[in-house]
């Protein structure tokens, strides 16, 4: 299928979908040598120092701990019980109480709290988290301009670097900026952190990136940061992003050291079958070059010798199979390269690249909980695959089908999944057409699931447009579902894991 979240990822983005430092970093000078805010215009001036080679030291772990010690050591400063109370001259100046009957304006003015009486305002947040917090706040409304300055320095100050990415950027524009961003605001979770970032670092393997290349991101990211946010800049959160980054990037760095020594960057894979199911929807069928280790429910990127460098992603529209066999479920979108590519020009013989397999909406076989799955479009390529891994691990788990398309002819695959029926006793299919609607495609599809159940002891998969998913997490969760049995694959993966 398309991108695991979206019929659409194919146009206009791919869904690929710290505490403070007082070293000088991978940018030369030392944060502690500012003596006030960074000029706005030296943001676009191109630095006179050179770019100090990445020399990982240790583990991913440890380089995080280090990077959050000195976090950790202004905290306690801070919020410590060893700085002294601040005293109030104005309680020195109250005078002796006057006996006898007082005016009612004296009265009412005592009435007042003084100001020695007075609650002292918060202190103002000024951790590293919170540092990066209010940067992304104020580049948030003019996040299409950071990005487009980052670039522009990025191309500009290391011209090596623009054969790293497509000759068309507006696909690609702001795929590792966000991602660097993302990353950044969730510096302080390590295992998320680590956890997503491994995957991003595996993943930029087959763009050709280097450790050498990582300086020269962060240079451009904290310049393009730095001319645009003005009111949250200065040396304390310079010094937090550099930190962020630095964690960021050395994590990336060790995943892509350690795939390097049992996978390669790519597949070359052959396209041995290419069949329209309908007049924009194609399976395609391809043989890798070697073996490929994937389980079912998960996707990958493919590239295609029409568009050089520019990669989407499409889920396994099978479990693994004895033929070492890939097939995939690809929708033509309007202005798609790619899948437009797959569907419309790819014959047998053709060959493609695929990246790493990538993804984590796959069975758990340690239980005996029944699986509900959503399927909206081409999302039923990994809930075919799903049902298929069910099946040959031979237990009678009840799994429940809901297909959802626009039209009935969009149910391309419907044939399929009821003869998978037939064979299964355990499995139900259930069609779901949102004729009548003027939505998008999916909101028939949550509803319909409410009609059934109830599914409070299944584990839900969830696959399709980003809106489908949106709102079938929360119709899952109304009907009572508990959260940690929702699994889905979505371009909101990161974000929406602490939440």
């Amino acid at each position: 299928m398309n991108a695991p979240t979206t019929t659409s990822a194919d146009g206009d983005r791919s869904d690929d979908n710290a505490g403070g430092s007082q070293d000088a970093g991978w940018f030369g000078r030392s944060p502690r040598q500012h003596q006030g805010e960074v000029p706005r215009e030296a943001a676009s001036r191109t630095p006179g120092r050179p770019v100090t080679p990445i020399r990982p030291v240790g583990s991913g772990t440890d380089r995080i701990r280090t990077a959050h010690e000195p976090l950790a050591r202004t905290r306690a400063a801070t919020h410590g019980g060893t700085r002294p109370q601040a005293q109030n001259p104005a309680s020195e100046r109250i005078p002796p109480r006057v006996q006898g009957p007082e005016p009612q304006r004296t009265r009412t003015r005592e009435s007042e709290p003084t100001p020695a009486s007075a609650s002292a305002p918060a202190p103002e947040d000024m951790s590293d988290s919170a540092l990066l917090r209010r940067t992304m706040a104020e580049i948030e409304p003019i996040a299409d301009q950071v990005t487009s300055h980052f670039y522009s320095l990025l191309f500009l100050r290391h011209p090596d670097l623009r054969v790293l990415f497509p000759a068309a950027m507006d696909a690609q524009r702001d795929r590792l900026f966000r991602a660097l961003l993302t990353a950044a605001t969730h510096a302080e979770d390590a295992e998320t952190l680590t956890t997503y970032l491994s995957h991003l670092g595996r993943g930029h393997r087959k763009y050709g990136t280097l450790p050498e290349h990582y300086p020269a991101v962060g240079e451009c990211l904290i310049g393009a940061l730095s001319g645009h946010a003005p009111q949250s800049w200065g040396p304390r959160t310079e010094a937090a992003w550099v930190a962020a980054y630095t964690t960021i990037s050395q994590i990336m760095i060790d995943a892509a050291a350690e795939d390097e020594l049992r996978a390669p960057a790519w597949w070359q894979a052959e396209v041995v079958a290419h069949e329209m199911r309908t007049p924009d929807v194609a399976v395609v069928t391809v043989r890798p070059d070697r073996p490929y280790p994937f389980l079912a429910g998960q996707y990958t990127a493919l590239e295609t010798p029409w568009w050089p460098r520019v990669w989407r992603h499409y889920s396994f529209a099978s479990a693994p199979r004895t033929d070492g066999l890939l097939s995939f479920h690809v929708k033509a979108v309007p202005a798609g390269w790619v899948s437009n590519a797959l569907v419309h020009r790819a014959r047998p013989g053709d060959v493609i690249r695929l990246g790493a397999p990538i993804g984590s909406m796959t069975v758990d076989h340690g239980t005996d909980n029944g699986l509900l799955c959503l399927g909206g479009g081409t999302g039923i390529a990994p809930i075919k695959a799903l049902v298929e891994d069910v099946a040959r691990h031979g237990r009678r788990r009840s799994v429940e089908v809901f297909y959802g398309a626009r039209r009935d002819h969009d149910l391309y695959d419907i044939e399929t999944m009821l003869r998978m029926q037939r064979s299964h006793p355990w499995l139900s299919v259930r069609p779901v057409v949102d004729d009548g609607h003027d939505g998008a495609l999916g909101d028939r599809l949550p509803e319909a699931v409410c009609e059934y159940g109830p599914w409070y002891t299944y584990d839900a998969y969830l696959s399709g447009p980003p809106g489908m998913i949106r709102r079938g997490v929360d119709t899952l969760v109304g009907i009572g579902v508990p959260t940690h049995r929702i699994r889905h694959d979505s371009i909101e993966e990161l974000v929406g894991a602490r939440n």
